[in-house]
């Protein structure tokens, strides 16, 4: 039998092992899931290809599928984020996986395309890059896919533009959009994240420091608070004056990038727009800025701008890059620009995962039932789909809560109540 799998090296298997244990142990919503459906195989006979980042996380929810009756391929949805004794893990328990840190761009779609190899019916996907090659290079495939899933901002983002131009051909799930998704994953868990990769990479103080953060969306937002909350003082940058304006208060500076350059002492990007850091930014940074992005893609931080300014650079420590300027000033580009939380730390932590990856599940259990009769485009989650894994998670917390009462219920929709 030909082998189905390319990884890193396949002796990690047993740290893998012990990892995926422990997330085990910390995503409680999705192993109630992964119980339930083991019993009722809703995914029996259905081919899932899923791109996105090899985690001990995903590989709770690869374990989840394949319970409920799925045969999963898998690949990285990031060069640098795949967690190589996690991807062994997978490999040697018989996944179809192909993924390793530190791949090249051309390797990474090589990856993709042996994912989808087998004909896919469903698609799980972090940035549509795996939905986009089946859209384009693969187009083929799209007759037998019946389906997909969204994770993240940058994803559907893209999604949404190729359904207003009539190029997308299947039904695809916004699961980025579920309140249970983008206001914890996105919000709590980028803001765990970041700082770690920040810390893993510098071990710098934060308290102190002027952080930047590029972008008070969800993910902006998180970093920005977490920042603050260890002692920074934090300056938003934005584009929108409803974002910068919540940003002020909510008592963080909000100020244009030229100015915000000038006195940043760490910069984090979370916009999912290019060019956001560039050659100007860069001239006037203090010597010993630390640029990083938590972004989707590394277009953020315009990389070559800062090379062309350097006259050496090497790297100082485990995913950091010490650029110096022709006046001597240092600038420090953590994780290549990919994203710190995942290429420089471990990502989100298990537990805010449960809830995004219980989402991603009940994603693909709802379009192998319903997705031959959803229209092409990018659908959003049932909302009492929020509020039940909400309520899941907070009864594996210990957590109760009030119920309206029926008299309550019958006011709630009275239109005659008035004062």
């Amino acid at each position: 039998m030909a082998q189905n799998f390319k990884v890193k090296d396949i002796n990690l298997a047993d740290q893998g092992d012990l990892k995926i244990a422990w997330a085990e142990s910390r995503m409680p919503v999705l192993m109630a899931l992964r119980k339930k459906f083991a019993a009722e195989k809703p995914l029996k006979g259905h081919r899932v290809a899923g791109c996105l980042h090899v985690t001990k996380e995903t590989a709770v929810l690869v374990g989840t599928l394949e319970a409920a009756g799925a045969e999963v391929s898998w690949s990285g949805c990031n060069p640098l984020s795949t967690q190589d004794d996690v991807a062994a893990a997978l490999a040697r328990k018989g996944t179809s996986i192909y993924a390793w840190h530190g791949m090249s761009n051309e390797e990474f779609y090589w990856c993709i395309d042996r994912t989808i190899d087998f004909k896919p019916t469903l698609t799980l996907d972090d940035g549509a890059d795996l939905i986009m090659t089946v859209h384009t290079k693969r187009q083929d495939l799209a007759k037998t896919v019946i389906g997909g899933t969204e994770e993240t901002t940058t994803g559907v983002h893209r999604l949404r533009a190729m359904a207003n131009d009539g190029k997308l051909v299947y039904p695809v799930i916004a699961i980025n959009d579920a309140e249970t998704k983008w206001d914890f994953d996105n919000v709590y868990g980028t803001g765990q994240s970041t700082l770690d990769g920040i810390i893993r990479a510098t071990s710098v103080l934060l308290a102190g420091k002027n952080v930047v953060v590029a972008g008070f969306g969800h993910c902006g937002k998180g970093c920005a608070g977490r920042a603050k909350g260890m002692g920074a003082n934090t300056i938003i940058t934005e584009v929108l004056p409803t974002a910068a304006l919540k940003a002020t208060l909510e008592g963080h500076k909000a100020m244009t990038m030229d100015e915000a350059a000038k006195q940043g002492d760490v910069f984090i990007t979370a916009t999912g727009m290019k060019d956001v850091l560039v050659e100007r930014h860069f001239a006037s940074m203090k010597d010993g800025a630390i640029v990083c992005n938590t972004g989707h893609y590394d277009c953020e931080i315009n990389i070559p701008a800062l090379e062309k300014l350097a006259v050496s650079k090497r790297t100082i420590r485990d995913n950091c890059e010490e650029f110096t300027m022709k006046d001597g000033r240092r600038i420090y580009l953590l994780a290549r620009g990919r994203l710190v939380n995942l290429a420089a730390a471990e990502g989100h932590p298990s537990e805010v995962m449960d809830m995004s990856f219980a989402n991603q599940f009940l994603g693909m259990v709802r379009l192998a039932k319903e997705g031959k009769t959803m229209k092409a485009g990018v659908h959003d989650i049932d909302p009492a789909q929020d509020q039940e894994l909400a309520a899941l998670k907070l009864a594996t917390m210990g957590i109760k809560i009030d119920a309206l009462t029926k008299e309550q219920t019958t006011y709630a929709n009275d239109y005659t109540a008035g004062t």
